[in-house]
Formats: structure tokens, sequence, C-alpha cells
């Protein structure tokens, strides 16, 4: 199997970033937004990515990184975006129900030699999968935010997923210059956020119960433990949307973190580094 030509469905904080880490590989990119507003809104985050990766990058270089962004097709027309894919990523709100409708469309329009990938962070492959119409090309593709800097990608088919799907896709993440992750079987949470989300509902917990105030959980994290962020701003980071969808359907105490979130910064346009603002405040 051979992968040329990539389609992300959905641009948010992860879709973007993979977009054009995908095009900065040399891929040929499509992407599909829903509207003109979420079209506005990627090409400013892909201007922001390029500013980052000269940033954070060695050696990076203005005219390759202008090249990648204009390797990037974008459109608000889904068949548009897949009539030429080899593989499909979605990177669409962590909502089953939603990602389902979304697989059935795309199972429609999408050339029979497509391999479908999900970005999904929680939900397991299985649980979409017969939504495809492909099952045996349907595999979970789980990337972590700041792909140019922490460029883990897990690879976690489902039991009907063909093997040779999987190894395409532990290529494909190398090709574009990730740290391939070969998961053996269905894992909600997969390795990262097995890792991760206990530490997050920790410090959520200790917010809602109001132990401490998220500065202080952050700094107390970060001075003993020595890790460069705290959970809160690793909220930041994910989005406080994610965020919000993810614990609304954890137990009462997630809840109440969901409840709060969406208060206090969701209904005031806060949803973290993407915004601007959200636990802490950002520069553009």
């Amino acid at each position: 199997m051979s992968i040329r030509h990539v389609t992300l469905v959905g641009a948010g904080v992860l879709g973007a970033q993979i977009a054009f880490q995908t095009a900065f590989k040399d891929f040929d990119v499509s992407a599909y937004v829903p509207d003109q507003a979420a079209l506005d809104k990627a090409g400013k985050v892909i201007g922001w990515l390029q500013r980052r990766y000269l940033q954070d990058i060695d050696g990076a270089d203005p005219q390759a990184l202008a090249a990648a962004a204009g390797r990037i097709r974008w459109t608000t027309d889904l068949a548009a975006a897949v009539k030429d894919a080899d593989l499909v990523i979605e990177a669409i709100p962590e909502q089953l129900e939603l990602k389902r409708r979304v697989y059935a469309e795309l199972g429609r329009l999408a050339p029979a030699k497509a391999i479908f990938a999900t970005n999904s962070s929680t939900l397991l492959p299985s649980a979409m999968a017969d939504a495809t119409g492909r099952p045996e090309r349907f595999i979970a593709l789980h990337f972590a935010n700041e792909i140019w800097l922490h460029n883990v990608a897990e690879v976690m088919g489902h039991a009907g997923t063909d093997p040779e799907v999987f190894s395409t896709l532990v290529r494909f993440a190398n090709d574009i210059g990730m740290v391939p992750v070969e998961i053996h079987k269905e894992k909600a949470g997969y390795v990262l956020n097995s890792l991760l989300v206990p530490l997050m509902s920790a410090a959520s917990e200790l917010l809602v119960d109001g132990i401490a105030e998220h500065e202080a959980i952050d700094r107390t994290w970060k001075i003993a433990t020595g890790s460069p962020r705290g959970p809160f701003e690793i909220y930041d980071i994910v989005g406080l949307g994610t965020a919000y969808h993810v614990s609304l359907a954890g137990g009462p105490k997630q809840q109440a973190f969901a409840r709060l979130i969406k208060e206090r910064y969701i209904d005031h346009g806060k949803l973290g580094v993407e915004t601007g603002e959200g636990f802490y405040r950002y520069e553009s």
C-alpha cells in the first residue's frame, strides 16, 4: 500500500498540526473544514505553525515552510477533499455519534483504496469501524499536541484491521517524522492518555474540590517533578473544548469539572492556546 495523498477531516488545534507536518514532509495534503469561518481560522493557525517551526526547529527554512503551507489544499467540500485520498485522517471532536456519522459519509465519498484513521484520544476503533463501510481499512493514529516537538504517533488497530494497513500506518508515521508506537490490542486511552489522564483527572478534582487554585497545582507539579508543564497548561494546549467533551462523559467529579470550565471559560470564548486564553493568557 502506498500513501502519497493525505486528507485531514477537521483542522482544529491538532488537525492543523497534522496537516502542516504531513505537508512539511512532502506529502500532498487536502484539508476539509466545515465553513468559511473555520477556513479563516485554519489559515491563521498555519501562519502560527510556521513561526513555531522557525522558533523550535534548528535550521528550519522559511522557504521550505512556505512551500509546505502551499501543499495544503483547503476546502469546505468534503467530496473534493477526499476524492484522491490514499489516507483520510479524522481529527474532529471526541463525540462518538458525530464520528460515526462522519465516517458513514466518508465511506460513501472516499475512493475504495483509501485507509481511514482516527486521531481519537479516548475512543476505540472498534466503536466506529462498522460505520466506515471498510472496517479492515480502519485504524487509530493518535498524535500528541505540538507534534513537531512531541513526535509520538500511536498506531492501534481493532480486531478486524488488515495487518498490512497496520504496517502501512507505521511506515507513514515514520515518514512524517513521528516515532511510531505500535499498540498490540485495543486500549481506551492508548499508551499516552493511559498515563496522562489520571494526572489530569487528579488535577481537575483538586480544583473542583477547592483544594488549590490551578496555578498552585501546576506550580507544585512542575517544581516537584521537573516537568516543563503543569496539568492545566496541558489542558490549554489540548483545548478546553476537548477537555469539556471528555470530562462530560466521566464520573461526577469529571462532570463537575466540565461544568466549571464551560461556565468560567468556554462560554466566554476562552478555549485555551487556540484562542489566546484559557486557564492562562497567551501571546497571539
